[in-house]
């Protein structure tokens, strides 16, 4: 379960999993702790992230949900190093990134981070397999046969052998993802962070990813944060964690995507009776 803790929020939905403040003993791929990430300044500040703390396990496919300016987003990138707290700390695994110059921190996102975007974000003049190998290209790791032997296994695992000399103009939207999920996988990196990975697929296609994801995890062992506004994608993960007001202030554990429904829906209701809003980021 992911080991969390976070301010009263609204109270556990049907199905919920335990609340904030429970867990159990298990390494953490990234963790946030007290977690503050404000904008702007004086009298236009935005407390986009109110004193988070939360773990993402090892070998665990964890979604973050909540209302729109909720501060999902906005934690997804302070966790994995795209943005930086206010105050509080962000770690992946040992690594504390608050601590690291800008040159350590690229490294460390290079090293041990993937990541998975609403935009597919593939170099249109390579070819799959050099999209998929990219990351370990830069990171002058592709010479090992441990690396040919995970790049080989990982090929089947996304089913894109038959298309691996292939540009991304010649494959299809849920094709390109797939190469997009094969790359952040590529470098086994400690944890990957998608943001919205189906938001611009069909739902067949946005199926497919999903249960691309979830194989990663369970069958290489890999870690997924998940980032979505949907139900469904949210049914694929191990647990759900929910943010509302930039708190937060529910878990979920074998997350259905009625059960997930639910629960917005009573965010909805106690958004409609509280006048006005935070107005955060995501």
């Amino acid at each position: 379960m992911t080991t969390a803790t976070g301010q009263p929020g609204p109270g556990p939905g049907p199905g919920s999993g335990s609340g904030p403040g429970s867990g159990t003993a298990t390494r953490d791929a990234a963790r946030v702790t007290d977690a503050v990430k404000v904008y702007g300044s004086g009298d236009t500040a935005v407390r986009a992230l109110d004193g988070v703390s939360v773990g993402f396990p090892a070998g665990r496919f964890t979604a973050i949900m909540g209302p729109s300016g909720s501060g999902k987003s906005t934690l997804m990138h302070c966790a994995a190093g795209l943005d930086t707290l206010t105050s509080g700390s962000a770690r992946i695994g040992g690594a504390e990134l608050g601590a690291l110059d800008d040159r350590r921190l690229t490294l460390l996102r290079r090293d041990r981070v993937g990541f998975v975007f609403q935009a597919f974000n593939l170099v249109p003049t390579l070819t799959v397999a050099e999209n998929i190998t990219l990351p370990m290209d830069l990171a002058k790791k592709r010479g090992d046969r441990a690396s040919a032997e995970w790049t080989d296994a990982l090929i089947d695992v996304v089913g894109l052998r038959d298309r691996l000399h292939h540009r991304p103009a010649e494959l299809s939207g849920g094709q390109q993802q797939r190469v997009a999920v094969a790359r952040a996988f590529a470098g086994r990196p400690d944890v990957v962070f998608a943001d919205e990975p189906t938001g611009n697929l069909d739902s067949r296609s946005g199926e497919d990813v999903l249960r691309l994801l979830g194989r990663a995890v369970r069958q290489m062992d890999r870690t997924v944060v998940m980032v979505t506004h949907d139900p469904v994608a949210a049914a694929h993960a191990d647990e759900v964690v929910f943010l509302a007001d930039g708190r937060l202030v529910d878990t979920m554990t074998d997350p259905t995507a009625d059960k997930v429904l639910d629960r917005l829906k009573e965010f909805d209701t106690t958004s409609a009776a509280v006048p006005g809003g935070k107005g955060a980021p995501s």
